[in-house]
């Protein structure tokens, strides 16, 4: 039982209530001291100005800790990591994948490069549109993986996209043993075959998996938090494979894959064969300055009028949370049922469940659901797309929601601004070279 609750982990002594055989552990210190000053060995923090100490009650003294990972628990001086050391157990499953559906050729291309990936153990960057079926391209290579023993963990940035890859995986795993972490999650101390995982919750395991998939690679906090990479290494045990995936890679890897210094697989098409629907850039004035006096752009206006008579839901994008919260029950005028959702929201899976179930008109909301979240048939449109916050990638991401189901391919993308961005026209010609890829490739029909 003990070996079940350990195998793979590394925890803080305070949170281990029984005993341990220390043949099959290894304790050592969570913060250590160095010339730099102090190290915390759990998330790797060295900014010293994440440090501090206390007056602790269990070993008496000032004692420091690491506030960087301290939501994971507090890692002190005085509170070591026991991280264990001893066999983890294997699961062989024969052909466990239950999935009668077929891949593209690219995407096809893509899942047998998936596969050579793990059977040699090795690193690959799948890059992939929004949209293009990326779950589906991990199939066979997550088969293969389990079918030799191997254990496989699928570490998303967010845990919007925890809960809808989980329930997908089940589906098409339905004998592998599985567990889905998060904040709050029932599973935790799970240990199983197949493991989907926010990426801070991987700072709970030590050479842990031999298969780490990291989803969305470039989206916050996973792309601006060195930890959360820090915790992937960590995590996987020193031979193992690490896939990535992404629709939006960020320069250095675009450089990198382009000179050859990094594999990887492109997959510039949706699997239903249509291109992706660009978007369209509508000026809209100084929204913020209208927005005082309580009124919102003629444009914006006509824009959510439209989509209220034509029952055709749609995701409105707005920058800040106070706007949004100061917003939802003036749009309430044009639609009661329309909601607002981002981050903090304790209703958040509430809400965006009665929106997948059509009972949401309009869903407001910040960058918080730019991926993760598909529904079939929607429109979206950005208020204030020269904001800061609306980087490149975040704008390709919320122009895929748009048209990712076979039924529905196509929809509106609006951009409404108060003067064009470079983060936006890189986004549009983003998308414009992908589509250009695809045709180039065969991988269209029009």
């Amino acid at each position: 039982m003990i070996r079940l609750y350990m195998a793979g982990k590394q925890l803080l002594k305070c949170e281990l209530s029984f005993p341990y055989d220390e043949k099959y552990v290894q304790i050592v210190e969570s913060i250590v001291k160095t010339k730099k000053g102090y190290r915390c060995v759990r998330c790797g923090n060295e900014n010293q100005q994440l440090f501090a100490s206390f007056p602790c009650a269990r070993c008496k003294r000032i004692c420091t800790y690491c506030r960087k990972c301290v939501m994971m628990g507090r890692c002190s001086e005085c509170n070591p990591l026991v991280i264990w050391t001893g066999p983890i157990p294997s699961t062989f499953f024969s052909s466990p994948l239950k999935w009668s559906g077929k891949l593209s050729p690219a995407q096809q291309l893509a899942s047998d490069e998936v596969c050579h990936a793990i059977d040699r153990n090795d690193s690959l960057l799948v890059w992939a549109v929004c949209g293009a079926g990326k779950t589906e391209v991990l199939f066979a290579g997550i088969n293969l993986a389990l079918s030799h023993g191997k254990r496989v963990c699928i570490a998303a940035p967010r845990t919007d996209v925890v809960l809808e890859l989980a329930p997908r995986l089940a589906s098409v795993f339905p004998s592998v043993d599985m567990a889905a972490l998060y904040g709050g999650s029932e599973d935790r101390g799970k240990l199983a075959s197949l493991t989907v995982a926010t990426t801070h919750q991987l700072l709970r395991y030590c050479r842990a998996f031999d298969v780490m998939i990291v989803d969305e690679v470039d989206a916050f906090p996973y792309s601006a938090d060195p930890m959360l990479s820090y915790a992937v290494e960590r995590a996987r045990k020193p031979t193992s494979s690490l896939i990535y995936l992404t629709a939006t890679p960020n320069e250095q890897w675009r450089y990198e894959v382009k000179s050859g210094k990094r594999k990887a697989v492109m997959i510039p098409a949706r699997y239903h064969r249509h291109p992706l629907p660009v978007p369209t850039f509508e000026w809209c004035g100084n929204w913020q300055k209208k927005w005082r006096k309580k009124r919102l752009p003629s444009c914006v206006v006509r824009w959510i009028n439209e989509h209220v008579e034509r029952r055709k839901q749609a995701f409105l994008f707005v920058p800040h949370i106070d706007f949004l919260q100061q917003a939802v029950p003036h749009l309430q005028q044009f639609h009661p049922h329309i909601e607002g959702v981002h981050a903090e929201d304790p209703k958040r899976k509430e809400k965006v469940l009665a929106f997948r179930r059509g009972h949401i008109p309009i869903l407001v909301t910040t960058t918080i659901l730019e991926r993760g979240v598909t529904v079939p048939n929607i429109d979206v449109a950005v208020l204030g797309a020269e904001q800061p916050i609306f980087t490149e990638s975040a704008l390709v991401q919320i122009a895929g929601r748009v048209g990712r189901s076979a039924q529905h391919p196509t929809g509106d993308i609006r951009f409404f601004h108060f003067g064009k961005t470079k983060a936006m026209l890189k986004a549009k010609r983003h998308i414009v070279r992908m589509n250009e890829e695809a045709r180039k490739r065969g991988l269209l029909d029009e």
